[in-house]
């Protein structure tokens, strides 16, 4: 692995999370006013209102290989510029399609917008890579906090400019993820990476197995399970959110800052997160982000008020925290440097084709039954999974055998937020 001096390490680490911060914006816009600008364009029935932010969570899905690839070929900080040019486009095809009244349109932008979202899923994995092994878990905790900026720039970029182009609205939100996309380039113009070396990495390491042997393996299910009901979960409530403030009567403005406070809640612990994982074992921190979705919808169910809504995404962005994170540390026990490519991208395209789905039917299950329903759907799935996790202590799976499975000098990288 050919890697950066500490000093240089946390210059990259720090341009990664600017990027972060700025690109990263582009993610609560599109979700906060996805679902708004949707029902905005529908005419009486709303119940497809929340799939524009479905085409975001897909075009997040079907970007991650694509985007792997066009690094491979061109270089990261190149793929990364390119994936600015596609959150710019989108912004752009965004805005045209709520100028021309075109729902269709406009989701099929969102989901351009989401394809640059999936090179901005990578920031963590080229910090990583670039960082002396020691510094690793910090440079990846370092990009996911520049998150925490992010959720304050988009949704302020949401009150400030909803009604610039009025009377078409949301429009000048759209238009401003152009300039998230320019500002973002300038900042990636500054990084410098050394790539890592594939193939001697691959002939050093122990050989691949099959994918599906790797997938059939209880820790991967177990894992793969949690990180699906952690997100799909996070993605479903928070999609609807905005649509049943506004239904409650609160505005715009209300619930952008509402999906602000929940994406910081996001990201905010992920500094203390792999700690918590060292002290408590993956499991644990996994059932207290599963805890905290439930009292989520217990806060949800218990009141409309401004302060139920807020105080409920929070929760959920917290749960998504602590159990996509834990889920994650699991399913990285389950590979070898040399098969973290392709496992990854099984992964992602499994995980975020599931919150594609979720986002989708957020719509329809608030539209048929209400806000209350659409957060205790919750319940079922969060006890799927702490039953899941319980199976694996009392099995002994909870442990895997040595540090990693093909432990080496590679394997950190494949460790999100392990701080």
């Amino acid at each position: 692995m050919n890697t950066h001096s500490p000093g240089e390490a946390k210059r990259v680490a720090l341009t990664l999370a600017a990027a972060q911060a700025v690109v990263g914006a582009a993610a609560p816009i599109a979700v906060s006013l996805g679902g708004l600008a949707g029902s905005y364009l529908l005419g009486v029935d709303k119940s497809l209102a929340t799939a524009p932010v479905t085409g975001y969570n897909l075009g997040v899905a079907l970007g991650a290989l694509p985007a792997a690839a066009l690094m491979s070929a061109v270089g990261r900080r190149n793929g990364f510029m390119i994936g600015t040019v596609a959150t710019s486009l989108g912004g752009a095809f965004a805005a045209l399609a709520l100028m021309a009244g075109s729902f269709w349109l406009f989701a099929l932008a969102l989901v351009v917008i989401g394809s640059g979202g999936a090179f901005v899923q990578q920031y963590r994995f080229a910090a990583a890579d670039n960082a002396p092994e020691h510094f690793r878990p910090r440079a990846i905790a370092w990009v996911l906090c520049g998150g925490i900026f992010g959720a304050i720039i988009g949704p302020q970029t949401v009150i400030y400019t909803s009604e610039l182009l009025a009377p078409v609205m949301f429009a000048g939100s759209f238009v401003a993820i152009i300039g998230l996309g320019i500002v973002g380039a300038v900042i990636l113009s500054f990084l410098r990476l050394r790539q890592p070396l594939p193939r001697q990495a691959a002939a050093q390491g122990p050989a691949q197995r099959p994918l599906g042997a790797i997938l059939a393996q209880p820790r991967f299910i177990v894992g793969l399970a949690c990180a699906v009901g952690s997100y799909a979960m996070m993605s479903f409530v928070m999609t609807g959110a905005p649509l049943a403030m506004q239904g409650c009567g609160f505005s715009i403005d209300q619930a952008a800052l509402g999906i602000q406070w929940h994406v910081m809640a996001m990201f905010a612990p992920s500094s203390v997160t792999g700690r918590l994982i060292s002290r408590f074992g993956r499991e644990a921190v996994i059932a207290t982000g599963l805890l905290l979705l439930t009292g989520c919808a217990a806060i949800a169910h218990s009141g409309v008020a401004l302060w139920n809504f807020w105080l409920a995404l929070v929760f959920l962005g917290a749960g998504w925290n602590f159990g996509f994170i834990g889920a994650t540390a699991i399913v990285a026990d389950t590979y070898r440097p040399s098969e973290k490519s392709k496992v990854q991208g099984a992964h992602d395209f499994i995980l975020f084709g599931t919150v594609s789905f979720g986002s989708l039917m957020s719509g329809r299950v608030l539209n048929a039954f209400g806000w209350s329903w659409l957060n205790w759907t919750i319940l079922p799935f969060a006890g799927l999974c702490l039953a899941l996790l319980g199976w694996l202590v009392l099995t002994g799976r909870h442990r895997p055998v040595g540090r990693r499975i093909g432990s080496g000098p590679d394997d950190a990288e494949a460790d999100i937020a392990m701080s």
